[in-house]
């Protein structure tokens, strides 16, 4: 069976250290950690999965490589520019949102739609379907128990 790949979204420089603790404990248990591939909390949880030996996937809204940030592994230019969303929330097995505000709302509501377990991380777009999460643990856990079968 593939390693379950798990997007992680959101955005705001006060959640880096709750998304690097995602990506950390994604990676520890397996998972492929997909992200939009730049700053905040994108940059955070790769670096998270990477320190635990974890694979990162950046999936960005331009056409540049060097725009991914230092800690992914694999990176998808698309050059759709907030359209990327769409290919961020699909590339999940499951989306776990860390903070964010409207992009992150779009991720939410497309992973949603396609049928995907969408789990918030404390604060965050308040969306129906939503699973709440108080920390980084329970909120990878939660993602884990409801994902999407590879």
């Amino acid at each position: 069976m593939e390693a379950p790949q798990v997007a992680v979204v959101g955005s705001g420089a006060d959640r880096v250290a709750e998304a690097e603790e995602v990506g950390r404990l994604l990676a520890e248990r397996g998972c492929t950690v997909v992200t939009g591939g730049l700053g905040e909390v994108m940059a955070a949880t790769h670096r998270g999965a990477k320190s635990a030996g974890g694979t990162t996937i950046a999936i960005l809204p331009g056409e540049a490589h060097t725009d991914a940030n230092p800690w992914a592994d694999h990176v998808v230019v698309t050059g759709i520019g907030h359209a990327r969303n769409l290919a961020v929330a699909a590339s999940g097995h499951a989306l776990i949102a860390v903070g964010g505000s409207y992009g992150t709302l779009a991720e939410m509501g497309f992973a949603l739609r396609l049928g995907r377990p969408v789990v918030q991380l404390g604060k965050g777009p308040a969306v129906e379907g939503v699973v709440a999460a108080a920390t980084p643990r329970e909120a990878v856990e939660r993602a884990l128990e409801l994902l999407v079968t590879p």
